[in-house]
Formats: C-alpha cells, sequence, structure tokens
C-alpha cells in the first residue's frame, strides 16, 4: 500500500512534468512507444548483457508471437531493435504508467530476464490476467535476506509468477522459501550456455587433431605460446599453430614474434587460411572456424592477470582445453571441468609437454572434447520444455 500510493503521487508529478522532458522520459511514461500486434508477449531485460544472455529463448518466442522488449538502458533498446523487435525504454512502476503501457501492448505473457521483479508491474499485470514468468533468475543468500525483510513485497510477487526457471540450486531454494509456489518451478537453465550448446560441432576433419588454437591471446602470452609450439614441434613435426589475438589490432606486434622466432606463417588478414602450419588470426568474427580446426585450444587470458576467458566456446566445439592458473573469472566452471577430466592446466614448460601428449594421443584429446561438450549440455539444460510452458500460457490466455 505504501509503495503503490508513493508510486502513484510521483506518476501524477510526473505526468505534468511530462512537456518539459525528452522523448526517453516519454517512453518511461508510456506515453509514447512501438506499434505492436495485442496479444504477444513482453520480454523485460535490463540492458545488453541480459539481451544476449537470452538471445536463444528470445529468438525462439519471436518465431510464435509478436514480441515487445523492453529494458533499462538505451544500449539495450537499440541492440533490440538491431535485431529487429519493437523495443522501448521499461516503463517506470508507476500505477498510471502500467496501465497504459499495458493497455496499449496488451500482452498476454511477461518474461522476465533474471532478476527484475517490481510491485506494481507484478500487481497491474496479475489483474490483466497477464501470465508472468522469470528466466535465468538468480538471487544471493544476501539478497534473499534483504527480501525477507519485506515479505509483503516479495511474497505477493513470487506467488503470481506461473513460472520459473533458475539459474542455480541455490537461487531456486532462496526463491521457494521467499513465496515461490512450487508447481511454477521448472528445470533450470544457465541462460549465458543455451547459445554455446546450440553449436553443431559437425565431423573432425582430417588435421584436427595436429592443429592446436591459441584463443584470444594477451600481450605477454604469445610467446608463451609460440615457445611451447615450437617445443612440441620437435616431437610432433605436423603439428599447426593458430594463434588469435584478442584483439586483432595487435597483428603487427605478433606477426613481429613469429619472425623472431623464425617461423614460416601466413596472416588471415591477408588471406591465409588454416591448412597453413601456422596461422595469425588476426580478424574479427571467425572464431567459430578456428574453433572448428582444432582439437586442442589453449585458453587464454588465463597465461597473464586477466582472469581467464570462458572455457564454454571450445567445449561446444569439441575442443581439448588446456589453460593457464589464472581463471579467476571462470574458477569453478575450469574446476569442474578439470576434475572431468575435460581440461587441464598445463603451466611453464608443462604446456609443451601438454601439447606433446595430446597431439599424439587423439584418442585422449578426442575423449577430452566429448567430456568438455558433455559438460557444457548438462550445465545449459534444455530450454524446450520452459518455451513450451510459455507458449501454454499465451494460447491461454489468447483463447
Amino acid at each position: 500500500m505504501i509503495w503503490r500510493g508513493a508510486t502513484a503521487l510521483a506518476g501524477s508529478a510526473l505526468r505534468l512534468a511530462a512537456p518539459f522532458s525528452g522523448p526517453d522520459l516519454h517512453e518511461r511514461l508510456a506515453l509514447t512507444g512501438p506499434e505492436v500486434v495485442p496479444g504477444g508477449i513482453w520480454l523485460h531485460a535490463a540492458s545488453v548483457g541480459e539481451l544476449n544472455s537470452a538471445q536463444v529463448l528470445i529468438e525462439s518466442l519471436a518465431g510464435e508471437l509478436p514480441l515487445t522488449v523492453t529494458t533499462n538502458s538505451r544500449t539495450g533498446r537499440a541492440l533490440a531493435r538491431k535485431l529487429g523487435y519493437a523495443a522501448v525504454l521499461a516503463p517506470l512502476d508507476v500505477p498510471q504508467v502500467l496501465e497504459r503501457f499495458l493497455h496499449r501492448v496488451e500482452p498476454s505473457v511477461l518474461v522476465t530476464v533474471e532478476n527484475e521483479l517490481w510491485p506494481n508491474r507484478s500487481a497491474q499485470a496479475d489483474a490483466r490476467g497477464v501470465a508472468q514468468v522469470v528466466v535465468g533468475a538468480r538471487i544471493s543468500a544476501r539478497s534473499a535476506a534483504r527480501w525477507a525483510k519485506v515479505p509483503g513485497l516479495i511474497h505477493p510477487m513470487l506467488a503470481r509468477l506461473s513460472a520459473l526457471s533458475a539459474q542455480d540450486a541455490g537461487s531456486e531454494e532462496r526463491l521457494l522459501q521467499l513465496g515461490l509456489q512450487p508447481q511454477a518451478v521448472c528445470a533450470r537453465l544457465n541462460l549465458k550456455l543455451l547459445g554455446p550448446a546450440r553449436v553443431q560441432p559437425g565431423p573432425d576433419g582430417p588435421g584436427r587433431a595436429l592443429t592446436v588454437l591459441a584463443a584470444s591471446t594477451h600481450e605477454g602470452e604469445d610467446e608463451l605460446v609460440v615457445d611451447a609450439y615450437l617445443a612440441a614441434r620437435l616431437a610432433v613435426p605436423a603439428l599447426r599453430l593458430i594463434l588469435a589475438p584478442r584483439h586483432p589490432e595487435r597483428g603487427d606486434a605478433v606477426a613481429a614474434i613469429l619472425k623472431q622466432r623464425g617461423l614460416d606463417f601466413v596472416r588471415r588478414s591477408q588471406g591465409g587460411g588454416p591448412e597453413a602450419a601456422v596461422l595469425l588470426a588476426d580478424t574479427l568474427g571467425e572464431m567459430a572456424d578456428w574453433y572448428r580446426s582444432a582439437g586442442i585450444c589453449i585458453t587464454c587470458g588465463s597465461y597473464s592477470d586477466r582472469g581467464g576467458h570462458t572455457p564454454w566456446e571450445p567445449a561446444a566445439w569439441r575442443c581439448a582445453i588446456l589453460h593457464g592458473p589464472d581463471v579467476a573469472n571462470h574458477a569453478a566452471d575450469y574446476a569442474d571441468l578439470d576434475a572431468a577430466g575435460a581440461a587441464m592446466a598445463a603451466l611453464g614448460p608443462d604446456l609443451a609437454q601438454a601439447l606433446t601428449r595430446l597431439a599424439r594421443d587423439p584418442e585422449t584429446q578426442r575423449r577430452m572434447g566429448k567430456l568438455a561438450r558433455d559438460q557444457l549440455l548438462a550445465r545449459a539444460g534444455d530450454p524446450a520444455p520452459l518455451l513450451r510452458r510459455i507458449m501454454d500460457l499465451a494460447r491461454g490466455r489468447l483463447a
């Protein structure tokens, strides 16, 4: 009651100020908005990160019903429009604003990506018969403790949800304790992994087991990788290397390192391809080709102080994964992959030994790659049941 009353007063004041405001505030006040087909899906994602993580779900939903996207940021709105969706800045959590927005859009289902629940949005959507779904939900123990102090806000919002898919078991349990109804719980999904999980690697090419990819190298890592490659090539002369700098503008500097080591190489920016003994992949947008070409992937950023890059992209392509000591950005992921035998830390001189061992043992290489992909698929989850649930809710409201 306090929230609703305070926001209603704020709504009246904002409406008076609207003639003196810019177009962004007009959108947030639902005074302007997209031309939409009523009865579709309202999808809310805070910004670019949430839109990218939910891309697989969004594409599937947009293929079934009209989709209206709201975001909290202009960059998120720009991305949604670039992807071809009707998109506006999210309406403020003010009763009058939400009434205008819901009247214009007339959604059958509200799908929220991750963590944004708002009291007025929840109550007014429910009053209009709009089913509410949260995908990729997560909540820390600390946040749950704060929400537990205001049960009059959190409990009704969670109780109104028709479906919720959490990112992890801890979030799911905490949300149940705060008021989520058990019948609303759907299978857990990791939205960020749905894209990599959708990759279809296909059969291995004939030279894949003898190709090493150093993915997303940073300054100081190229020398380490090249020296390890040269040492391994003494034992396995047919070994090939694809060296892909994180920032292609470093191409000249990396080329200088290769020249200093006396290596014959080609540059992708000059038309070279992975059939070369050494390829400097100094372009953007072709990493999928390099993962497809290489049976062994060194995930870089882990031999410097940058915390390591994701292991899940090479896992999607069934690469055997080698990494350095600094994997703080994905510590739990690497720990699980290492424990499963899908990846291994290769430090200092051990990197050359690991390259030699894997190049000589393609069966172990393939087994590691399969284990990595299996871990990816298990963590990502299957979005099909949740998509069916959302569409059933939508059709039920439209019937």
